[in-house]
């Protein structure tokens, strides 16, 4: 468990040597950029925003035409599909995609555009749908809808509001213009809100006969057509189904370039490393001939990449020890079982600077306290075993999915553990089942105690682990003080706690209280009880003296800060008794699944009773198992971030970004690594 130690390298090289530096700092993928130049060193930047932009496009329009290809043409994946990681795939293989980049970046650009041909088709088709509806009314219409008449007789063709025969249109027109002579009716369809009509009049007296009609909610067609409705509705039925073989065949023309989907793949990541090489080349700062680079290496690979540099492309490079003001990017280094635990730290936060790497300590106690809480040994085996599976199943899952899964199988053999102490499986289903169908009881004991019987001994035992996790932050701070030359703080801001909160518990120990919460009674010889309540002495009277012992001749001030600090005591009472949680989420786990057994055997001994049972088993458990699994996981989390962490960690790092090929689809298996 540890934080390795970074060196700050700095190169410099022939600029015809730079785009192949670039690209094998990519390979390696063990150096963060970080370019520090003076103002006045002579050194100047390139202007490639523009082709970083050309290849971040490229990449963009790669990732369409994919998005387009799986909308027309899905690929089967599997509900775990996720899990399974990106595919390798080798340096030649992605090598010989990337020489024919413009015939897969044209294709691309062919299948978005087909797309967006499809869609304006699709919109096209539609439109001339709506347009076939509306002609819909007129079809008994011998005359184009925009026809108006001749010089002497005019035609108004439109729809009037409501459903009206002929004796109420020509009421209408009496009714507000009478002084018209001629006018002649023709209703051409009616529907539910219209009635759609041609009127025939002379052409001296159409305003008056338009004015009447308008009285009644008449209005002309909103598309005034020049053509015969049932000819143009014809047309337009022609072009629909043109409309349509076109979309036909530019659909099936996309399906049909579903087999190049790998080379599209390949191509977006090629244009991606591009973006990212030209966006660090962007910062490289040049002269003439030469050009400089700087960041951070590992300590142990900073020798190894020197030497190749400097061997390989004669480049000038010095490696330097961090600063003391200078803030380092974090890498962890842990074992196999350690490293399972680096995400709940990096959700927290990764160790700053000066700060020990905490994850080995946290894991051990995560998992067991993760244990405790859903302790149930069938729980845990199928935890376990899920978890294994999928490692087994998908091995090129990314790192951090890895990492997690790893460490829920883990959590998972805790459980598997704890279950067989506790005698959880399944919650009492043992004994449901056997009483209920074979209507003799059997259990299997706990090895140690149930804490469904037991729950105030579960209690004691829980805050007695949560001291112990607590112990255990303090001594990491007491270590990082004495690291650091730092003993007298060691003593005072840890020693006289322990003394304390040690004699505290010592003194609680054998009184009428603990005995009654605990249901055990102890005895401590006198000599014990006078050491205890002196270790409580001599922590609370140091905690007072030397809290502010910054304050060097300002007494007063010493011992209020010193009682402030010493009121600090409550918050170790919070503390420990957030541990009771592993309590409460025990017995919840226990109390849930048993209700579930309870219900399944409501329903009988006989063959329906024992499919209804089956039936809530299996769909009462596995909501237990993910509630609790949730519970689980959040407590811990809060038991490390609050509790433990409180005691001796901030965190604060910034996480180590190396310049490597960030691809979206593919990893390319690289012929050498440092």
């Amino acid at each position: 468990m540890a934080v390795l130690q970074m060196q700050r390298i700095s190169l410099c090289a022939l600029k015809k040597n730079r785009k192949a530096i670039l690209e094998r700092l990519q390979e390696l993928g063990a150096m963060e950029i970080d370019i520090r130049l003076e103002d006045d060193s002579g050194y100047t930047t390139m202007d490639v925003s523009n082709s970083k932009a050309t290849f971040e496009k490229k990449a963009q329009t790669a990732d369409r035409a994919l998005e387009i290809l799986q909308r027309y043409a899905p690929e089967q994946t599997g509900m775990l599909a996720s899990l399974a990681g990106k595919p390798l795939i080798d340096k030649p293989m992605f090598e010989k995609t990337a020489q024919d980049q413009d015939r897969f970046i044209d294709m691309a650009d062919r299948i978005v555009t087909m797309d967006k041909r499809v869609a304006e088709e699709t919109a096209r088709v539609q439109k001339l749908k709506d347009q076939m509806e509306a002609l819909v009314p007129w079809m008994g219409l011998t005359v184009p809808v925009s026809y108006s008449g001749t010089r002497r007789v005019s035609i108004l063709i439109g729809a009037i509001s409501g459903t009206l025969n002929l004796e109420n249109i020509y009421e209408l027109i009496g009714k507000f213009a009478p002084d018209v002579e001629a006018v002649d009716v023709e209703i051409i369809s009616v529907d539910r809100d219209f009635t759609y009509l041609a009127v025939v009049c002379l052409a001296a007296e159409v305003q008056a006969v338009e004015e009447a009609l308008r009285a009644g909610g008449f209005s002309k067609p909103a598309q005034a057509v020049d053509k015969i409705p049932a000819r143009y509705r014809e047309e337009l039925q022609e072009e629909t189904e043109a409309a349509l073989e076109e979309v036909k065949r530019l659909k099936s023309e996309i399906t049909n370039l579903a087999g190049h989907r790998q080379n599209l793949r390949l191509v977006s990541d090629y244009y991606r490393m591009r973006a990212e090489k030209y966006g660090v080349l962007g910062k490289l700062p040049q002269t003439t001939n030469t050009f400089a680079l700087s960041g951070y290496v590992p300590a142990k690979d900073a020798r190894k990449i020197a030497d190749e540099f400097a061997d390989k492309y004669d480049a000038a490079v010095e490696l330097e020890e961090i600063g003391e003001e200078e803030e380092a990017p974090v890498l962890l280094k842990n074992n196999y079982f350690a490293e399972s635990g680096e995400g709940v730290l990096a959700s927290f936060g990764l160790p700053g600077k000066g700060e020990v790497d905490p994850t080995m300590i946290m894991t051990v106690f995560y998992v067991f306290l993760f244990g405790i809480m859903l302790s149930d040994a069938a729980y845990g085996l199928i935890v376990a075993a899920a978890c294994g599976a999928l490692l087994v199943k998908f091995p090129r899952m990314s790192l951090n999915m890895k990492k997690s899964i790893r460490l829920f199988f883990w959590c998972g053999l805790s459980t598997l553990f704890w279950g067989v102490m506790f005698g959880g499986y399944f919650g009492d289903a043992i004994s449901v089942i056997s009483s209920t169908f074979f209507g003799k009881e059997v259990s299997i004991p706990p090895l140690w105690f149930a804490p469904l019987d037991e729950p105030m001994r579960m209690l004691v035992w829980s805050m007695l682990f949560g001291l112990i996790h607590l112990y255990t932050g303090l001594f990491v701070k007491a270590y990082m003080y004495i690291r650091d030359g730092k003993i007298l703080d060691a003593v005072c801001d840890v020693g006289f706690w322990l003394l304390l909160i040690t004699g505290l518990v010592l003194i609680l120990m054998p009184t009428e209280i603990f005995a009654s919460i605990s249901q055990m009674t102890f005895v401590f010889p006198e000599p014990l009880n006078m050491l205890a309540k002196g270790m409580a002495i001599v922590g609370a009277v140091g905690i007072l003296l030397m809290s502010g012992r910054d304050k060097k001749n300002h007494w007063g001030l010493r011992i209020a800060l010193g009682a402030y600090d010493l009121y600090g005591i409550t918050s170790w009472l919070s503390d420990i008794l957030s541990y009771s949680r592993l309590l409460a989420l025990g017995l919840a786990t226990g109390v849930i699944a048993s209700v579930f057994n309870q219900m399944g055997s409501m329903f009988g001994s006989g063959i329906i009773g024992a499919i209804l049972f089956i039936i809530v088993f299996v769909i009462g458990h596995i909501f237990n198992i993910a509630i609790n699994l949730l519970g689980a996981y959040v407590h811990t989390c809060r038991l490390q971030y609050v509790e433990f962490f409180g005691k001796f960690y901030e965190g604060g790092g910034r996480e180590f970004h190396p310049f490597r090929s960030n691809t979206k689809y593919v990893d390319v298996k690289e012929e050498t690594k440092v």
